[in-house]
């Protein structure tokens, strides 16, 4: 899903670091101390997910993770994707420099989808609903993150068709396997910490011991 270096045209390269960086400014605005360690430990997985990869031509095709990041931090999704691309690109040249912005987005945006779906789809919803919406919505994610890259390298304007339907091939399967590990995590996470979702209710944050009434 990363783009290199040398590929897409100034534009693109140009309206992706415009895009990045107003929404980066917006959600600093709303940043609080409490949520630095969540966007610290979001930023982490998601950098870890893609170590695991193979070529496709001027991209790559990994686990992404920016469906629970979205649902984990929401409107602030976009803060840890561009610390984790950021790191990607400078420790392990995965993904260039001047297309940060572009992979930001590719990226970062449907991961803010996903989280915006999640708290409008997910609240008030029995849990084994928002495990299945949780799962439904990556799948959907990764499909949109996959177009976004395949649009970005028809502006460069070369004959990239036979690598954009291979690109699309192989990322099916990966959009089933990050739904099921987002679905068992959303799960997880549900069961042992729900107030990190961001549409956590107060029945299910309430512990049973608390709610039980007094004999």
């Amino acid at each position: 899903m990363h783009i290199s270096d040398g590929i897409l045209p100034a534009p693109t390269i140009i309206a992706g670091f415009a895009v990045t960086a107003a929404w980066i400014g917006y959600s600093a605005r709303n940043l609080e101390a409490d949520d630095m360690p969540r966007i610290g430990v979001m930023s982490a997985a998601f950098f870890v997910a893609s170590l695991i990869h193979f070529k496709i031509g001027p991209t790559s095709a990994h686990l992404l993770l920016h469906g629970l990041v979205g649902i984990v931090l929401g409107s602030q999704a976009m803060l840890a994707v561009l610390m984790g691309l950021t790191l990607q690109a400078l420790l392990l040249q995965h993904g260039g420099i001047s297309t940060i912005g572009v992979n930001a987005c590719i990226m970062g945006i449907p991961a803010l989808l996903v989280g915006w779906s999640y708290r409008y789809l997910g609240t008030g919803r029995p849990v084994r609903i928002r495990v299945l919406l949780a799962a439904g919505l990556t799948i959907l994610g990764v499909i949109l993150s996959s177009l976004f890259a395949c649009l970005s390298l028809l502006t460069a304007g070369k004959d990239f068709q036979t690598l954009i339907w291979l690109f699309l091939g192989t990322h099916i399967p990966i959009a089933l396997i990050e739904g099921l590990v987002t679905g068992s995590a959303v799960s997880f996470l549900l069961k042992v910490k729900p107030e990190m979702l961001i549409c956590s209710s107060p029945e299910i944050s309430q512990s049973p011991s608390s709610s039980a009434s007094p004999s």
